[in-house]
């Protein structure tokens, strides 16, 4: 008798243990069916305008029809995104709160002593969006000769560090794969900052600057005017815009890859089965031609890939381009 009520108790013990343990399981799952209840608030760390803005409204209206909530777009401008970053940080993770995150952003903590976050731990990522394509593009009546980028390196070579070239700002991710890209040719060129890449593409316009690692969102139409030679782009493949320019790896720099992109990030805490849910749409709205042919009227291009694949490409760039930078004693402080 003394048997049967002790284990009688432990089986009424483990049915307990076993639905508490259960339980955050069935809160999340009820919670995920009845998510979302209300608007979505998407953060962008730039102000209007720009490729990352558009990216997010293109793909914000398309996620706010699919989801029957609306989703408010708000631009949180400052720091290379860092601010936006601080306070998604502090955000509650109830899945109603996103940020687009941008490779300035992402980068930002190796360059801001004070950014306050470490990108490849602090966030949930939920789905790549868009990659946007750096160019070297020279001035042709400065660099006649110039038509490629072996080219390029010997003229740099002729004259070591005195040929400049230009991108939208220290840290920018135009000068940071210029700077790769002469680590790994061995050649020197001085870098003349700029405060955004519209200056900067007009002095090169103007002669000031014989060339400029910018991106292609705001060199093509000068690419396509013959004001700008497009020498190589950074990407690993070819782009469609430009399908006549070579990549830089096929020009002697096998697995050379420096492409911008962004995509969503949530704050810690947001629930897996929201994260995927938002994957999943984003997937799906990537790959309506609508929506693709937008992107590529802003200058970037569709790219999807899972949480768990985004998170790998936050953590592979924030250690490749720390290297650079701190190899290179770039800061902006």
């Amino acid at each position: 008798m003394k048997f049967s009520t002790t284990a009688s108790l432990f089986r009424t013990t483990r049915r307990t243990l076993l639905a508490l343990a259960a339980a955050p399981l069935l809160i999340g799952t009820a919670f995920a069916q009845a998510w979302p209840a209300k608007p979505l608030k998407l953060v962008v760390p730039f102000p209007p305008g720009g490729p990352t803005d558009t990216a997010s409204r293109i793909v914000g209206q398309k996620l706010a029809e699919r989801l029957k909530q609306p989703v408010v777009v708000e631009n949180k401008a400052g720091a290379s995104g860092s601010i936006a970053a601080q306070q998604i940080l502090k955000t509650p993770g109830d899945g109603y709160t996103l940020m687009m995150l941008a490779t300035p952003t992402l980068l930002a903590p190796h360059l801001y002593k004070k950014a306050g976050y470490d990108t490849s731990k602090d966030f949930v990522p939920v789905a790549t969006v868009y990659d946007l394509p750096i160019v070297v593009v020279v001035n042709p009546t400065l660099m006649p000769t110039v038509t490629d980028l072996q080219r390029l390196i010997t003229h740099a070579k002729a004259q070591p560090g005195k040929l400049n070239y230009t991108s939208s700002g220290v840290g920018s991710f135009g000068h940071l794969s210029m700077e790769l890209l002469k680590q790994l040719g061995q050649f020197e060129m001085e870098h003349v900052p700029y405060k955004g890449g519209v200056p900067a593409i007009t002095d090169t316009l103007g002669g000031q600057v014989p060339m400029m690692y910018a991106d292609l969102v705001a060199a093509l139409p000068h690419i396509q005017t013959g004001r700008l030679r497009a020498i190589a782009v950074g990407s690993p493949q070819r782009v469609g815009v430009i399908p006549n320019v070579p990549t830089i790896a096929e020009q002697g720099f096998k697995g050379f890859d420096a492409v911008s992109w962004g995509g969503l990030m949530a704050p810690p805490g947001t629930p897996k089965d929201v994260v995927q849910r938002i994957s999943t749409e984003v997937k799906a709205i990537l790959a309506e031609k609508e929506v693709q042919d937008k992107l590529l009227n802003a200058g970037a291009i569709a790219n999807y890939q899972t949480s768990e694949q985004m998170a790998q490409r936050v953590t592979g760039d924030f250690t490749k381009w720390g290297k650079v930078i701190r190899d290179k004693g770039i800061s902006f402080e």
